[in-house]
């Protein structure tokens, strides 16, 4: 990217109705803006995202979230070069919410479209904050996903392993509801296991006694529920102490799980010997400071960099697709109107999918 392109990202794949300016000048990216609107309030008393509450939401904050962001950067349409939105995989209705406004700007303005896929905003973050070459060994762990890939080009990936079934991020969020706390659960857990005993509670490593990469964190999950189901029946319900060990022991143990595997997948990544060996982790659990802590040290161990992103930029965010759109501009993709949103839209389509399929296609 050679030449000075500024894209307007838009994105609403689930409950953050996003915007950013991005300027990518002589190969060097620059985010003018970035614009966050959360939905936490309105789904706090749901347990979870209600697609339905997402998609009317994002419908109404989109044009004042681009309308801030523009402000921000200081730019009107007429200086962009592009505009790139998230166009899947996510909830249907945020997402549909997300491309009709972007074809609005496009048909009003003639400026080129730009689809998106989610996934691809996370996986080429750290070539947006760190610049880091191709090939490189990629962790995506999020709230929906999570999966081992090799980023090879914008649009080239090569999946070592992901989740069977829920992701880290959505196993978080459960392990919240079971114990009471906030929602999203990602934090709260975090914060409660820094006063918790990480050993009180043991555990199980899903997956460890097979070889591969793919995880499973359903039956941890499942595991909490019985510890704290023994604590209530035992003396009654839970102390402060008893929540805190429970939300260690399980931050602990996905810690563990992730380790491992991405240990495993260095090994399928460093055996192509990459000239520049990298590893990187995006998404939504990738702010966790106990997980980046772990795989960290088993990059060192592997001989491999490490990279983590800034915290506002692991999870969702416009800055990441305008960065992804930059590239898929950059090698000459173009939409049209009739780019369609998609609920699934995995990023390696030559390998099975890991949860299976159906009559839209395959989950991950």
């Amino acid at each position: 990217m050679s030449t000075s392109l500024t894209i307007l990202g838009i994105e609403s794949s689930c409950d953050d109705t996003a915007a950013a300016v991005l300027r990518v000048e002589d190969g060097m990216p620059n985010i003018l803006s970035s614009v966050v609107h959360g939905q936490a309030a309105l789904h706090e008393a749901y347990g979870g995202v209600v697609p339905e509450i997402a998609a009317r939401a994002h419908a109404e904050k989109l044009d004042i979230c681009v309308k801030q962001t523009l402000t921000q950067a200081n730019v009107t349409l007429s200086a962009l070069d592009a505009v790139a939105v998230t166009a899947g995989p996510g909830l249907i209705g945020g997402v549909l919410s997300g491309v009709m406004c972007a074809k609005g700007i496009a048909v009003a303005t003639g400026l080129p479209l730009i689809g998106v896929n989610h996934l691809a905003g996370h996986a080429l973050t750290p070539r947006l904050t760190d610049l880091i070459a191709y090939p490189y060994l990629m962790l995506l762990v999020s709230g929906g996903h999570c999966q081992f890939l090799i980023v090879r080009g914008c649009e080239e990936f090569t999946r070592l392993g992901g989740t069977i079934d829920d992701a880290p991020g959505e196993a978080f969020d459960k392990t919240a509801r079971l114990l009471g706390l906030p929602q999203p659960g990602g934090p709260h857990v975090e914060q409660e296991a820094k006063h918790g005993d990480p050993t009180r509670f043991r555990f199980p490593r899903p997956l460890l006694d097979r070889p591969g990469c793919d995880m499973s964190f359903s039956g941890l999950k499942t595991a909490l529920l019985r510890a704290r189901d023994t604590l209530i029946a035992a003396q009654g319900g839970l102390t402060r102490q008893d929540r805190a060990d429970l939300c260690a022991g399980f931050q602990t143990a996905v810690a563990d799980v992730l380790a491992e595997k991405t240990r495993r997948a260095l090994a399928v990544y460093l055996a192509e010997a990459p000239p520049m060996p990298m590893f990187a982790v995006a998404g939504g659990v990738a702010a966790n400071s106990a997980i980046r802590a772990s795989l960290e040290t088993v990059c060192a161990a592997e001989g491999a960099g490490f990279v983590a992103p800034p915290l506002a930029l692991c999870t969702d965010n416009a800055a990441m697709i305008a960065y992804a759109g930059a590239e898929l501009f950059a090698a000459g993709h173009r939409d049209d109107m009739t780019l369609a949103a998609r609920p699934r839209w995995p990023l390696d389509r030559s390998s099975p999918a890991l949860i299976g399929g159906g009559k839209k296609g395959a989950k991950a």
